[in-house]
Parts: structure tokens; sequence; C-alpha cells
């Protein structure tokens, strides 16, 4: 989220389910601990479920405006349509009636501001609840909000008539009739099945003149809402200026809204950073460039000006100094607007799995999806993700409940914690096996790379980003046989064949590290690791350039006296790159432009290149890998190729080395953003792939087309409804349809957790982490940011006094 859900920073609108898919992952990406980004008036610790600068009332100002990013123009202003969105949600929340809202645990809570009383007031032979409406409750042309209103929208949304649009009917569906009660402000809702997420239902609730026709319904509101009952109205939805415009609702009965005026303002998650720098947005969830910026800014002021010789001054010459002059001031004018914001975090409720396509191939077999769960450490996944953002790193145990939800349960241990020996017997059971023995020589460090592997030719005097000996994993860890080699029966993870002596190795007389470029593949997204890699490498240089000297013995024209001057030069750059990083300053190192973003992508590329198949005789392959039939056991993983998604392809390529392990090997293919969900995820066109679904107070209904077997279509195609990975069965349907039935709560959460221990078993979905949630907000600002699962209250978002 990025609330973004990245590609394009927009979550596509889901059938059946409230939240539609993430795919991918600007806000996945790792932090620094951004400790100095929070207002230094407010406790440090930080809240894992919501940050949101709680503050009463009474200490925030009467009027202002919020000027709130948001990830696109709403694709319509109706919640039921298919093309609803987030910024659908959030309008919607701020203008509509909601039944009940969700509390930071994830639980529903009756909305006391139109509702006096909610229960279930009869249970045989038919499920009844009974809904008293508070008799202040009305719309904004001062009718008021009754039985009829909830008769409409039953009507409209059950799935009886064609005619109405709609995306969804859950819950609907169920309803036999909607009746009022005793007077038109009491509602009686007699159910055919019982339903035990009665509380989802009439939220958002339109105005029957809304819901009372299907053009109404299907064109009426779809962009503009001319009746609302919320603290706020819509005022105008302008797509030329990109925004809408919420403001104050005069006949609001509850407690006033603070804030005079919101302006949902359409920015997308890559200009996002350039705004904070201008100052010409109040509130936006943020990337890793933007938060860190953020970050940046902030050190920069508590360190005070650069002084000369201290490796940031400007270059000599008068060119050079005024454009340095000019460079500083505008920095320093954006450091200014940027230290006006702190970043709220939080543990957001929406995960990131790796789906396994189990429709056809070796991944349909449930052994070979069991070998690859269990040969992933999903700690050290979570580690790269959650622990530079100081939030909990703890991988997700639930397909259905996030960790601070209430009820949750890890039930991972229906399908095991990573075992590299369990991974591979299972392989041995379903077929794959060996086509060798280890061919690791003895002495070398399993999965260690040749001292060359992967750098690119020519660039002998660059940094090439590519090597992971100083990334997040030790080479101790890694294995080289985690990458596709290819169909080419040359590639030496099947031929054996020896890498050939690296460039420099004299044979063994310099240490592999002084041969060493410098690393950014673990450490893209981390201001800390990157200096501490940094300074790493230098220390590398250094003492490769005084064996290369002591080797010159005085012979300046020697290539060892060359290799000296080279090594002396990277060592400068690299201690000097940190020194900027550490005072805030972006590195300007060679082919980056002095850009980071530029840096990051050059880095991936290259990081991406050492992964691609190679020629004979390219390296040693480490891992033996597994075969059937003569065929190696080969994984197409996609991923997408946004220069917002960095996180989530450092994490596939963690994946692919774990993989890489038990002799799987991964095909890497990066895909654009703009077809990776439609043309990928949601085609069954990939073996592995990462994206992101998000939580629900809801799991019996939201989750089940998620997890539901799918079944055959009459045309003979496969109805997969959410269930990208096409992996289901019998049973976990059954369990859901109990749990979506059951009214005793505490029952349900059983058939729940029952539910998700199959889900964990059939090994369709691994859960990896819960997603990061990054929102920059002005200091000044109270009750906005991080939300997680809780509804914002808009009528007490304002300005502290």
């Amino acid at each position: 989220m990025t609330d973004h859900d990245h590609p394009s920073g927009r979550r596509t609108a889901c059938r059946g389910r409230r939240c539609a898919a993430l795919i991918a992952a600007g806000v996945l990406l790792p932090l620094p601990a951004l400790t100095g980004c929070s207002d230094d008036t407010r406790d440090t610790s930080v809240a894992t479920s919501q940050d949101i600068a709680p503050a009463p009332r009474g200490e925030v100002k009467n009027g202002g405006t919020l000027r709130w990013a948001v990830d696109a123009m709403p694709g319509t202003l109706n919640a039921f349509q298919s093309d609803a969105d987030t910024t659908t949600t959030r309008i919607t929340g701020a203008v509509l009636p909601s039944m009940f809202t969700i509390d930071a645990s994830g639980r529903p809570q009756r909305n006391a501001d139109y509702l006096d009383a909610a229960d279930i007031s009869t249970r045989d032979p038919k499920q009844v609840v009974t809904y008293k409406i508070n008799p202040k409750a009305r719309w904004s042309n001062g009718t008021a909000i009754t039985a009829a209103d909830f008769i409409a929208q039953w009507t409209a949304l059950r799935g009886k008539d064609n005619a109405f649009w709609t995306a969804r009917n859950a819950g609907y569906d169920r309803i036999a009739k909607v009746e009022q009660g005793a007077g038109a402000h009491e509602v009686k809702v007699t159910f055919a099945r019982p339903y035990a997420d009665w509380r989802s239902l009439f939220t958002p609730l339109y105005p029957r003149s809304v819901m009372g026709s299907a053009d109404a319904f299907n064109d009426g509101a779809r962009e503009q809402l001319k009746v609302g009952a919320g603290p706020f109205l819509v005022q105008k939805r302008d797509a030329e200026a990109g925004q809408v415009v919420l403001v104050r609702n005069p006949k609001w009965w509850g407690e006033p809204a603070k804030l005079k005026k919101i302006v949902l303002e359409s920015l997308p998650g890559d200009k996002r950073a350039a705004a904070l720098a201008n100052g010409s947005v109040d509130v936006a969830a943020v990337d890793q460039v933007a938060a860190k910026r953020v970050a940046s800014a902030r050190r920069a002021a508590s360190h005070g000006p650069k002084k000369a010789g201290d490796g940031n001054a400007a270059p000599q010459g008068d060119k050079n100094r005024a454009g340095a002059r000019s460079d500083a001031k505008t920095v320093a004018a954006e450091n200014a607007a940027l230290r006006g914001y702190t970043i709220r975090k939080a543990l957001e409720p929406a995960y990131t799995q790796l789906a396994l396509n189990g429709s056809s191939g070796p991944l349909a077999d449930d052994r070979v999806r069991r070998a690859v769960a269990r040969a992933i450490d999903r700690q050290v996944l979570a580690d790269t993700v959650l622990k530079p953002l100081d939030l909990p790193s703890r991988p997700l145990g639930s397909h259905l409940l996030m960790a601070e939800q209430y009820g949750y349960q890890d039930h991972s241990d229906a399908l095991g914690g990573q075992d590299t020996g369990a991974a591979k017997a299972l392989l041995a059971d379903a077929g794959w096996k060996s086509d060798g023995a280890d061919r690791q020589q003895a002495g070398e460090r399993a999965g260690a790379p040749a001292p060359d592997a992967g750098r690119a030719d020519g660039d002998e005097d660059g940094f090439d980003p590519s090597d992971d000996r100083y990334g997040d994993e030790s080479a101790d860890d890694r294995s080289d046989g985690g990458y596709d080699a290819g169909a080419d029966d040359r590639n030496p993870a099947r031929s054996g064949h020896a890498a050939p002596p690296a460039k420099g190795d004299r044979e063994g007389v310099r240490p592999a590290a002084a041969e060493a470029p410098l690393s950014f593949t673990g450490a893209v997204g981390s201001e800390v690791q990157q200096s501490a890699l940094l300074r790493q490498s230098a220390s590398f240089y250094k003492e490769a350039a005084a064996g290369e000297k002591e080797d010159a013995d005085g012979d300046t024209e020697s290539a060892a006296y060359a290799k000296y001057k080279r090594y002396k030069r990277r060592a400068a750059q690299a201690l000097g790159a940190a020194e900027m990083i550490e005072t805030g300053q972006a590195p300007h190192l060679p082919g980056s432009g002095g850009h980071p973003g530029a840096l990051h992508a050059a880095a991936e590329r290259r990081a991406d290149a050492a992964a691609a198949p190679q020629p004979a005789g390219h390296k040693e392959a480490r891992i033996a890998a597994v075969r059937k039939n003569g065929r190696p056991l080969t994984l197409r993983f996609v991923l997408p190729d946004g220069a917002g998604s960095e996180q989530l392809r450092t994490v596939g390529r963690q994946i692919a080395t774990m993989l890489g392990k038990i002799g799987i090997q991964t095909s890497l293919q990066r895909v654009s953003d703009a077809s990776y969900f439609q043309d990928h995820i949601a085609s069954g066109d990939f073996d592995l792939a990462l994206y992101s679904w998000p939580g629900t107070a809801y799991p019996a209904t939201d989750a089940r087309p998620i997890y539901a077997k799918p079944q055959p279509a009459p045309d003979g195609s496969l109805t997969v409804e959410q269930n990208y990975t096409r992996v289901g069965t019998d049973h976990i349907d059954q369990l859901f349809d109990q749990a979506a039935s059951e009214l005793d709560e505490g029952a349900a959460r059983t058939l729940m957790a029952q539910t998700d221990a199959r889900i964990w078993a059939a090994a369709g979905s691994i859960p990896l982490y819960q997603r990061p949630e990054l929102v920059a907000t002005k200091k000044t600002l109270a009750n906005v940011g991080a939300f997680g699962f809780g509804t914002p209250r808009f009528q007490d978002i304002g300005y502290q006094k």
C-alpha cells in the first residue's frame, strides 16, 4: 500500500471481497529504523496495530483544510460496483452511514452515530436481526434514515435482479426479507440461512434514491453523491484537477467535523516524495524513497551544515561551485519542507504471500508444493522487510487473521516449518531426485559465488552491486542452485563444468574479498546497511591496495601497481559514499548519476544478470539439481518490474536461493506492473509469484473466494473466483460454509482455525509477513496516519492547537 497497492499504485476492486488484491509492493520496501522521523513530543515506542497521533477533540483546532493523497480518482462512488477502489472506500467512509466500524484489533463495533442498538433478536426458527436507528440520523436533504433505505439496499444487492450491476451480494443473498419493525426507525432483517457476518451488511448504506432503481444504481452514483449522511459531504469531483473535495455536513447530528474541508488529491506513489518536498500534501501513504527523504531531512537538521573537507564539500572550480550552491539551496528548501512531516508506521492489515500455481506442472503435486514451502525460511524474509522498520519481525501464521487481530493463532505447523531435509524427502517421494553427488569442493563454502560471478564485462573500475557477499545473507547460507539454468544442456548446473579461474586470482595469493565489488542487492532501502557495507568494502579495498603495492615493490609500471591505484581509488570512493549517506546526502557513485534511484536500478540489473542462465563453464554448480525422467525441476517465478518493487524482487531472489538449496531451479521473470496482475496472476501464467491480500474483519465471507476450490464452468473453463493459485479442496469449502452460518462466535472461530490449518496443509499460498504501513503526515495533525484495521473517525481529524 503506497497505500498503494502497487503495481500502479491502485488496488483492483474485488468481486466478493471488500478490498482488492494488493498486487505488488511500493510499501513493501524496507526502511531504516525511522526513529528520527517521529514527532519529538510523542512516545517513541512503536505501535504495531495503529499509529495515528491520537488526541482528544478538545486539543484539536476547528477549521482548516487537509490535503490527502490518494492513489487515483475514484472509479465510481458506488462501493458495490466492480470498479470501486480504495478512494471509493475513503470517500464513502466520510460521507455515508456505517452501521458497524472496525476497531484497531479488527473487531466490528456498533456505530452509535447511526444505531441505538443492533442484535440478533431471534435464532429459531430463523435468524432475525433487529436494528434500532438513531432517531437523529438523517440524510443531507433533510429526510430521516429509515427502514425504507435498508429495504432498497437489500433489493438492489440480493442478486435477484440482473438490471443492477452489482459486484458482490455476499450476505444479502442470505436474507429472506427486510421490513419495518415497530416504527420507521426499527428494521427487522430475517435470514433464509444463518449468517455469522451479519454486521458486515448495510455498510456503507446508500439512500433509497440511489438504491431504488437500476439506473440510479448503475449510473447515478458513479461520479457524484448528491445526498449523504456523514460528517462530510461530497462538494465536487474534479477529474481534470484530479481532486475530490469533501466539506462539512451542516445537517450532521453527531460531533461536528474539526476540519472544514478535505481535498483528496490523485497522486501516484512515485510522485509523492516530490509532493512532500514541496509541501503540497498533508497526508500521504508513502514508499521507501519518500520516507527515507523525511528521515534524511531530519538527520541533516540535527547534524548541522556541512563543513569543507568533510567528504561532502562542493567540488572545486567556479562552475562546480555555482552548481553546488544552486543544488544546496534546492536541497535546503526541500529539507525544510520535509522536516514538517513525520512518518506514522504500523503493521498494515494485509499480508504478502508466496503463491504456488497448482493447476499444472510440478506444482500440481502437493508434495512438491509442500517441499517448496518447507525450503523457505519465512523468518529471514520477514526480517528483510520488517526489521529495518523497527516493526515486529515475525512471519504471519494465518491466512485468515492478521497478527494484531482478535482471535489470531499461528496454524503454520499444519504444514511444518523450514526444514531442508524434509523438503528434499518430499521431492524424492514425488520422484524428483538429485542427478548426482553434491559437487561442492572441499574447503569451499556452500553457495559462495565465484570471485567474478555477475560482473559485467568492461566494468573493472566500476562498482558491481550484483555480488551478494556483503548482503543480508552470509555466504554460508547461499546456494547458486537457486537460479534457473534454462533449457540449455550446456548449463553448468547440469553439465558439471568447472568455473574458469577468476581474474587476478593469482593462484590464491589474493583473498577473494580483494576482488569483491560493492554490493547493494541486500541493502537496497536501508541507509544503515548501505553505509555499513560501503565502509566494509572500503576496508577490503584498502587491504587489497596494500598487498598490491607491496607486490609492486616500487615498480610503478607493473600490473600490481595499477591494481594498487585502482583499489585505493575504490576505497576512497566507498568511504566517501558512506559518509554522504550518513549525513543524509545521495551517494555519487559511478553509473548512478548521483541519484539513489538510478543506483538501485543499476544494482538490480546486475543482480538479475547474475541470476540469469550462464554459459557452460561460467560457474560451478554448488547444489545438484533434482530431476525426474532426466528433466530438472525448474519453476518460473514472475515478479513485477516497477521502480517501487525493489524489495519484492529482493524477497523473490532470496526465495530462489532458498529453493536452490533443495535442487529446485527458478527462472526469475520480470514483467511490467501494468500486466503483472491481469496477464499473469489472474490468468494463471506463473509457477511462483508474490502478491498481497488484505486482512478482513469477516474472513468467513471475504476470504472464501480466495481459497475456494476452482469449479468447471459450462463452457469448459475453470471458475477460480479469486483463488489464483488454483489450489482448493471440498473440505475447505465446507468449513467456510459452516463458519459463515455459525452464530456462536466461539464455535465460528474454531471453524476458522480448522479452515486455516487445511489451507496451510494444501500449500497453495504461503503467508510470509504482514506488510508495513507507512504514512507521512504533517507533524501538527492528529487522529490520522497509519490506521491499520481501524476505521478512520473523520470528524476527529484535524490540526493540534
